[in-house]
């Protein structure tokens, strides 16, 4: 299971309710933080999730109103907090502007209190866990290098409590060896093999996050039965021109996506200010109904359905 804390929900601007895009994804004791916008290490205090364990940063792309937070988190982290090492991964473009903003603005000159690494991507599986990856998805939005990001559950296969009994094969650390992929040898001298107590293969869960979209044909592959979809709604439709010619999405057209690529719920977030929330939702769910708004603060679990 993931979890998603929206520190941000706003596009270009902030408004009063909604704060520039930050998006932090949880799983176990992991934590990743999707973008940094401006007044991003604020939001995340006002959330109660604090900055323990937060160093891994993903960049979706070098536009600053995804970046400029990274200014004054890590300037707070300078001063305040003790941790031993930053990474941080995006595009070759956006961490040619990170790095700038870093060494030029908060450092200049000064190390880092800190072992910090700018780690470009590229698509494909850049981290490993041992119940995860996390995959770089390209991007077509303004400029080169934009990226967004899937994170995939390992697949699992059941234990199957019948057959074990069926096998006599006791409760305890045999049964946890078995679920481990491993043989086990009874008492009686019985070899049992893994295949014989678990069930078939099931998915994990598979979550999208997606920063900033002009053209979304080559994202479908990437999307395809994701439980979660985390997508931009930054126009309607009746702005669809403009939504073309600055490279953003409009609600139905990430709706449309949705469809298509069969998820199972989607998350809009990166809203205009121009524009009602219920006007976003409502074109998005004439197409997909089962679409939620992203609001501040929202707190939303994802996992594979039963």
């Amino acid at each position: 299971m993931f979890e998603l804390v929206f520190l941000g929900t706003s596009a270009s601007a902030p408004s009063v309710k909604r704060n520039l895009p930050a998006i932090m994804v949880k799983h176990d004791e992991h934590r990743f933080l999707i973008d940094c916008g401006e007044g991003t290490q604020r939001q995340i205090l006002q959330a109660g999730i604090g900055f323990k364990r937060l160093n891994r940063i993903l960049i979706t792309h070098g536009h600053l109103d995804h970046i400029l937070g990274l200014a004054g988190l890590l300037s707070t982290l300078l001063r305040w907090e003790t941790m031993e090492e930053m990474v941080i991964y995006g595009g070759k473009a956006a961490l040619n502007r990170v790095n700038d903003l870093i060494y030029g603005v908060v450092l200049r000159g000064d190390p880092p209190p800190m072992l910090l690494s700018l780690v470009p991507v590229e698509e494909g599986v850049f981290i490993e866990e041992n119940n995860f990856s996390v995959t770089a998805i390209p991007v077509s939005h303004r400029g080169p290098d934009n990226y967004g990001y899937l994170f995939q559950e390992k697949g699992r296969r059941p234990f199957l409590p019948e057959k074990a009994e069926a096998l006599g094969i006791p409760s305890g650390p045999l049964r946890r060896e078995l679920v481990n992929g491993q043989a086990i040898e009874l008492a009686d001298g019985r070899q049992i093999h893994p295949d014989e107590v678990l069930g078939d293969l099931k998915p994990g869960t598979r979550l999208v996050v997606l920063g900033d979209v002009g053209d979304p044909s080559n994202l479908y592959t990437y999307c395809d039965q994701a439980d979660t979809l985390v997508m931009e709604a930054t126009y309607l439709e009746s702005e669809a021109d403009m939504a073309r010619q600055f490279g953003h999405m409009t609600a139905r057209r990430s709706a449309e996506l949705a469809v298509r690529a069969g998820v199972q719920q989607l998350i809009l977030t990166h809203l205009s200010r121009r524009y009602r929330e219920r006007d976003i939702l409502q074109e998005a769910q004439e197409v997909f109904p089962n679409t939620i708004v992203a609001r501040d603060f929202d707190t939303i679990s994802v996992k594979k359905d039963e």
